[in-house]
């Protein structure tokens, strides 16, 4: 396991062709894992990133204004108070960490902002203790209105009969599953927003390509691995259902990082991505996606260890 803190944390690299792939790669993930809306989230930290340092050009001026729509709109409505309160929190920290922290990694600043988030939001619900019921139902109640959304639409799309028994079933689970693990994806969706966000500033206001790195050059600190280790046992042990529940969390939110991880390692072996081996393997997470992620979380957790792409580079040279 690595330690040098300067290979984890400290240091920015430019994005090929601007990043745009990896900024591309980054809003599917937010949308895939949506909790809140995800537009929210990257409006509201890109926001504050160019409140550092002030509008400069059309471009931005254009972006802060269709930024500032997004804040705003829709119903107001308790989610809509809970989407603005973290996004608010979560990109506040991120700011000033890129403002105290200007060399760490993104990613370094993105999972420090939202365990910041998490502790600040914490201590507020261990001295409201209602207040985790009610965003609990919250929240709950927005993925339930989801699923009875999508079975109304589908009713209407087969002439008004009802779904096959056992595809509402499959998605009844499947939302049940999202509304027990919300917070790791709610964690995944806003880690990957507020990267996206900072992706906009630098190329809107800094004018510069180096937002974000190859998606190869994925990394974070080898140490968290210990997190997911504590998530399994967690889950694994008799601490009763809030225990289960906070440890599925975080084992969620870490084999997320450590899929991307894995996927990073994949990505720099093979020299990149082509089109035809982006399509095999959408093709596979889509027909056999427990088998590719978890072969993914288990190439990056060995990474953890190996650093395979050190190993390489050192072989190649």
């Amino acid at each position: 396991m690595r330690t040098e803190e300067a290979m984890d944390e400290a240091r920015t690299e430019p994005g090929g062709e601007g990043g745009w792939r990896t900024a591309a790669v980054l809003a599917a993930a937010a949308f895939a894992t949506s909790i809140a809306q995800p537009s929210v989230l990257v409006a509201i930290p890109f926001l504050l990133l160019v409140g550092t340092s002030g509008i400069r050009g059309r471009g931005t001026i254009l972006a802060v204004a269709g930024a500032m729509v997004l804040a705003l709109s829709g119903v107001r409505d308790g989610m809509w108070f809970v989407e603005r309160a973290w996004a608010l929190t979560a990109g506040g920290a991120f700011v000033a960490l890129s403002v105290a922290a200007p060399g760490w990694r993104v990613t370094s600043r993105a999972l420090a902002s939202i365990a910041s988030a998490v502790a600040a939001i914490g201590l507020f619900l261990l001295v409201r203790v209602d207040a985790w019921k009610a965003l609990d139902w919250t929240v709950s109640d927005r993925l339930r209105a989801g699923f009875t959304t999508w079975m109304d639409a589908m009713s209407i799309l087969r002439d008004g009969q009802a779904p096959p028994p056992t595809l509402v079933s499959a998605i009844y689970r499947t939302v049940e599953a999202q509304v027990a693990v919300f917070p790791a994806l709610l964690a995944i969706e806003t880690m990957a927003a507020m990267a996206v966000a900072w992706w906009l500033y630098v190329r809107l206001v800094q004018r510069s390509d180096r937002a974000l790195g190859p998606v190869s050059s994925f990394r974070f600190n080898d140490h968290l691995v210990w997190v997911m280790v504590t998530g399994l046992a967690f889950v694994a042990g008799w601490g009763g259902e809030a225990v289960t529940r906070i440890g599925a969390n975080l084992a969620v939110f870490m084999a997320a990082l450590y899929a991307v991880r894995g996927l990073a390692v994949g990505t720099y072996l093979s020299g990149g991505i082509s089109f035809v081996g982006f399509t095999l393997l959408a093709l596979g997470i889509l027909f056999a996606g427990p088998v590719v992620v978890g072969f993914a979380v288990l190439l990056g957790v060995a990474d953890t260890w190996l650093d395979v792409r050190a190993r390489a580079a050192s072989i190649a040279s």
